[in-house]
């Protein structure tokens, strides 16, 4: 083994241990930036790229990685739906990831649109997946290169199984029969929407549904809540525990339900709860407030308070 090698190992063992040491059920689900600067040309990773803003990536990002766009790659064009089998399979294919391929999420917003599309990866049974800790945000605060040269890669044979909507994911009917069996739902929006006094986050149009408020019954956790934020980092378990478990009350043995606005926002709690905690059965209501508010004869409670 030469010196290089040994090096690289030993830098890479560290960045493991770090995650490690934080305590989570599942830390083979996240990895460092370090532990992506050393994987950067390895053909059976892929980096993937997925932001709110979509022209941070052609601003700059991580050398080798492609962008996965929410919007026009992962719904449907027509119906509010994400995509089926057939145009998942060729997503992928065109992008260069195989089914045997380990695909590193990374994003702005401290990985809230990483975390959504590593959720609908998941739909179609995609489980080499992971989320960069940190995000862009972190990459970048470490001074690591980045490019403005798009990633190209060969087409692959991607073959994606039928999506499976039964196992982390929720609609609205689904959503309802929680509600009103008492069962826990997670609001992982700001305060401000979760009381009803806004429709949207207060950096941004106040718009998206006639009614404000949350479902009956949810608790109020705001996402962010799970992230260090000088840094974009995951919070360490303890701290974890404390706000889901001590806090609110949660089990990992429960039913949850988590929602936000569209969906992005709970996917990121989805994958702290289930990944980082190890909670068993988490669902992502990906119709949310977008859904929730303009519905007809649905149940809203305004305030701070669950009910």
């Amino acid at each position: 083994m030469s010196i290089t090698t040994s090096f690289i190992e030993e830098k890479e063992r560290a960045s493991a241990q770090d995650i490690m040491k934080r305590g989570y059920a599942h830390p083979e689900f996240l990895v460092s930036t370090e532990w992506v600067a050393i994987h950067l040309t390895d053909p059976s990773v892929r980096i993937v790229e997925s932001n709110e803003d979509p022209l941070l990536y052609a601003f700059g990002h991580i050398p080798g990685a492609v962008e996965i766009d929410w919007t026009k790659d992962l719904n449907d064009p027509l119906r509010r739906d994400y995509l089926d089998s057939s145009a998942f399979s060729s997503l992928l294919r065109r992008k260069g990831i195989r089914r045997d391929t380990t695909v590193v999420f990374y994003g702005d917003k401290n990985n809230w649109w990483a975390a959504y599309a590593f959720w609908i990866f998941q739909l179609f049974g995609h489980t080499k997946a992971r989320i960069m800790d940190g995000a862009r945000l972190k990459w970048s605060q470490e001074g690591r290169s980045m490019t403005r040269k798009e990633s190209v890669y060969a087409e692959t044979n991607y073959e994606a199984p039928a999506r499976d909507d039964t196992r982390i994911r929720a609609f609205r009917d689904e959503v309802l029969q929680h509600a009103n069996a008492q069962l826990p739902l997670v609001d992982v929006r700001s305060p401000e929407e979760y009381r009803g006094e806004r429709l949207h986050m207060p950096e941004y149009p106040n718009e998206g549904a006639l009614r404000g408020g949350h479902i009956p019954g949810a608790r109020g956790i705001p996402w962010g809540r799970a992230v260090n934020s000088s840094d974009g980092t995951f919070k360490e378990t303890r701290e974890l525990r404390e706000i889901y478990i001590e806090e609110h009350q949660l089990k990992p043995s429960d039913d949850v339900i988590v929602y936000c606005r569209i969906g992005e926002r709970s996917s990121h709690t989805w994958f702290v709860l289930t990944y980082l905690l190890g909670f068993e059965h988490v669902r992502n209501y990906d119709g949310s407030w977008t859904e929730w508010g303009n519905l007809v004869n649905v149940p809203i409670q305004k305030g701070a308070s669950p009910y």
